[in-house]
């Protein structure tokens, strides 16, 4: 082994350097990642006919924090849960119905969305560049409310969907890539040593 490749320092992404886990703790992180969504999803302001909830923020940082694959994973794996009867969409619902209904297409993004900004962490937009990372989160919430809002167009018609399901969301999708971005750097920020 070289000098150089022997002093290289590894470079990570992410806090929680969960690329270099073992199984184990990767099926606990999708687990506890689960929960944090369902946690966020409890978090909210009811508008018809998409609430504003906390969602997002969640979903945007665990792909930063857990990688695209991962994060990815973990997205589909609540999505599951919901699917399966869980109460771990927004205000506590359940049911493979909301994957058909007006919310359908927000659903659907989430895991691209966790990917997305997973994918951009792993090439540096995280919280070692904060900069970045608050546009890798507005990019994610970007693409939530296209897609989203795509799928709703299909539901009530574009006018509508825009008006109801893009439109009010977009400030706060903007608040909450700050705060993704702030929370992605205090991570950093207590761990130095880990993340790059």
């Amino acid at each position: 082994m070289s000098p150089v490749s022997a002093n290289a320092k590894p470079s990570l992404f992410s806090p929680l350097n969960l690329q270099a886990r073992s199984l184990a703790w990767k099926a606990a992180a999708v687990a506890i990642g689960t929960v944090v969504l369902a946690l966020a999803s409890y978090i909210e302001v009811p508008l018809v006919p998409v609430p504003v909830n906390m969602q997002t923020l969640a979903v945007t940082l665990i792909g930063a924090l857990y990688g695209w694959r991962l994060g990815g994973l973990t997205v589909v794996a609540w999505l599951i849960e919901a699917a399966m009867g869980l109460p771990v969409l927004s205000g506590g619902a359940a049911g493979a119905h909301h994957f058909v209904g007006p919310t359908a297409g927000y659903l659907f993004a989430f895991p691209l969305v966790a990917a997305m900004t997973g994918f951009l962490a792993e090439k540096g937009w995280n919280g070692t560049r904060p900069l970045l990372a608050f546009v890798s989160m507005l990019a994610g919430n970007a693409l939530c409310l296209a897609l989203g809002g795509a799928w709703l167009a299909v539901v009530i018609g574009f006018d509508a969907a825009l008006q109801a399901g893009v439109l009010p969301f977009v400030l706060g999708g903007a608040l909450k890539s700050a705060l993704a971005a702030a929370l992605l750097l205090a991570f950093s920020r207590a761990t130095p040593n880990r993340a790059a």
